[in-house]
């Protein structure tokens, strides 16, 4: 453990001047800081510098509506992500399935992108992220809906609802990664865990062929902490496609696919005395919706006051509004 720690001593060496700037304002203001504004917990930041994760890096959400979890990735100098912490979600609305049409009450499955404009900063939930639904995926198969977010306040109506605290620490991660010039960030939304035994498990639902199309994204990932490309052609999803020229997620939606080429994954490879940047954070909380359980052995963070239903209780420029939600 002292290897990893000391390995990342220079990271933690430009990060702790400005946390104890931003520490030392919050702790002698006597004015409330507006929530999308607030700085990182120094927790938050010394995990972040303990694996190795600049907070302005790339970063990557993955959303698991059967077991009501929020997954946190940053990427790292090696251009693979590493996950950073599972947050419980509080409370999502609908079955498992995709979004389909207005007022179905269904949250959204599929691959989303949440750019600098996508952040709602005033929302009526708190703190909000538009998903971005319908993406050019809904729009082929004539889906409908709007405003479909991930957001504070524990209540959904086709959203992904955190708590307040959860979301506001959600939100600075995003917040830091667009300050580090990023233009947005994915979230890959999915029913379950992909695995051969969910799957098999779901066999007859009619999502079904659709979830088959996810699964390709999620063990793409699985394989090589990469971000698979994913285009929309002939009105379905297509996963790790290349073209000879050009960009696949350029293609129109409506149109027949193209002829691909296929990369070979490059899988990831763990370096070596990299344990604290493997470990698993598991952050405990509500979930009104859960119905798998939690790996109980992963580690628990400190974010919150606890008992099996926990709650809890960064600075920059604010970030462009969304209608309010």
């Amino acid at each position: 453990m002292s290897r990893i720690i000391l390995g990342n001593m220079p990271k933690l060496a430009r990060i702790l001047p400005a946390l104890a700037v931003a520490w030392a304002l919050v702790a002698c203001a006597k004015v409330d800081i507006a929530a999308h504004l607030r700085p990182l917990p120094k927790e938050t930041m010394m995990l972040l510098g303990k694996k190795g994760m600049d907070p302005q890096a790339p970063m990557f959400v993955r959303v698991f509506k059967e077991e009501s979890e929020l997954e946190v990735w940053k990427q790292r100098d090696d251009g693979r992500f590493y996950h950073f912490k599972t947050y419980p979600i509080c409370n999502w609305s609908g079955d498992l399935g995709p979004k389909v049409k207005q007022g179905d009450k269904q949250a959204p499955e599929g691959f989303y992108h949440v750019a600098r404009e996508q952040m709602n900063p005033d929302s009526k939930f708190h703190l909000a992220m538009n998903l971005g639904y319908p993406n050019a995926f809904d729009k082929s198969q004539r889906r409908t809906g709007e405003f479909l977010m991930i957001h504070g306040k524990c209540k959904s109506a086709g959203c992904y609802a955190m708590t307040d605290a959860l979301i506001e620490e959600i939100y600075a991660v995003a917040r830091e990664s667009f300050l580090g010039g990023h233009d947005g960030f994915q979230v890959h939304a999915f029913p379950f865990h992909m695995t051969p035994e969910n799957m098999a498990r779901h066999a007859s639902h009619e999502a079904y062929p659709f979830w088959q199309t996810l699964r390709e994204g999620y063990e793409y990932f699985e394989l090589t902490r990469q971000l698979p490309t994913v285009a929309v052609c002939s009105r379905r999803y297509v996963v790790n496609v290349a073209l000879r020229s050009g960009d696949p997620r350029a293609l129109n939606p409506e149109a027949a696919c193209p002829a691909f080429l296929r990369p070979k994954p490059d899988p990831f490879r763990p370096r070596p005395g990299e344990q604290m940047a493997e470990q698993r954070i598991v952050v405990p909380g509500q979930k009104m919706r859960a119905v798998a359980s939690v790996n109980e052995d992963a580690p628990r963070a400190g974010l919150m006051s606890t008992g099996s239903f926990g709650s809890s209780t960064s600075l920059g420029p604010s970030m462009s509004l969304v209608p309010t939600r």
